[in-house]
C-alpha cells in the first residue's frame, strides 16, 4: 500500500491482504477455526458437505469486496449475500460467532493489526446484514 492510499481506496486493502494468495490463507486459515473449535460449530456445519465451495466462494467473494478482480462474480454470478443466507435464521449470536473466528484467522496472518482492525469493522456491515435479512428487518 502507498502512503497515499488508505485501506479501502482502490485496491489497497486487497494488495495489503496479499492479493487472490493471501485472501485464500486467510480464508483457509478462517476454514480450518472454523470446523476445528466447537465455539464455532452450528456456523460451520450450516455449509454444504463440499466445503471447498464454500471457501471458494468466500475467497472470491474478498477478493471484489476488498477493491481486487470481481472473481465471484466471473464463476458464479451476481452475489446476493443477505438473500443467501437468509433461511440459516443468522441472529446477533451466529454474526459475533462468525466475527470472532474471523478475528482469530485474521491474527493468524501476517497482516498489520491496522488491517485487521480495518477489515473486523468493514466485514461487520455484510455480516449484519445477513443477521438483518434473516430477521426479516
Amino acid at each position: 500500500m502507498t502512503k497515499s492510499q488508505e485501506y479501502g481506496e482502490g485496491d489497497a486493502t486487497f494488495q495489503a491482504a496479499g492479493g487472490q494468495a493471501g485472501i485464500r490463507k486467510l480464508i483457509d486459515t478462517f476454514f480450518e477455526i472454523m470446523g476445528s473449535d466447537l465455539a464455532y460449530r452450528r456456523i460451520y456445519d450450516w455449509h454444504p458437505d463440499d466445503i471447498e465451495v464454500s471457501r471458494d466462494k468466500l475467497a472470491l467473494f474478498l477478493c471484489g469486496w476488498t477493491g481486487g478482480p470481481r472473481l465471484f462474480s466471473e464463476k458464479y454470478g451476481p452475489i446476493a449475500i443477505p438473500v443467501v443466507h437468509r433461511h440459516l435464521g443468522v441472529t446477533e449470536v451466529e454474526r459475533d460467532m462468525w466475527l470472532a473466528c474471523m478475528k482469530e484467522a485474521l491474527a493468524q496472518q501476517d497482516y498489520p493489526e491496522s488491517l485487521q482492525q480495518y477489515l473486523l469493522k468493514q466485514l461487520y456491515i455484510p455480516a449484519e446484514r445477513i443477521r438483518q435479512a434473516c430477521m426479516g428487518k
